[in-house]
């Protein structure tokens, strides 16, 4: 990696910790990790773990519950089957009742 690896070995350490069945946002990560306007740094984390099996990156969507993310699953619906396998809804890319299945790192680790 770069300079950005210990940002984004702290990015998978929460992300590890997210339950199945739920799912969190880009932005919620930057802000448990005390960047909260590093959105975006968490979505490169996120880009560069798809060679990494131990990160469920299909459950870091944007702050809408869209699936922004799914091109990096090569191009299939492989993000929407795998977050479907644990029970969250997805109509058109979108979390359907995305509060219901929204997991706060700030509430839940803190």
């Amino acid at each position: 990696m770069s300079d950005n690896s210990g940002f984004f070995e702290r990015v998978y350490e929460v992300c590890r910790k997210i339950p199945e069945g739920r799912v969190t946002s880009y932005g919620a990560i930057a802000k448990y990790l005390g960047a909260a306007r590093s959105s975006r740094m968490v979505g490169w984390a996120m880009n560069s773990s798809h060679n990494l099996e131990d990160i469920p990156a299909h459950r870091v969507v944007n702050r809408n519950g869209v699936l922004t993310g799914k091109h990096h699953f090569g191009g299939t619906n492989a993000m929407q089957q795998l977050l479907e396998a644990e029970g969250v809804k997805v109509r058109e890319l979108q979390i359907i009742e995305f509060e219901k299945h929204f997991w706060d790192p700030m509430k839940e680790l803190s």
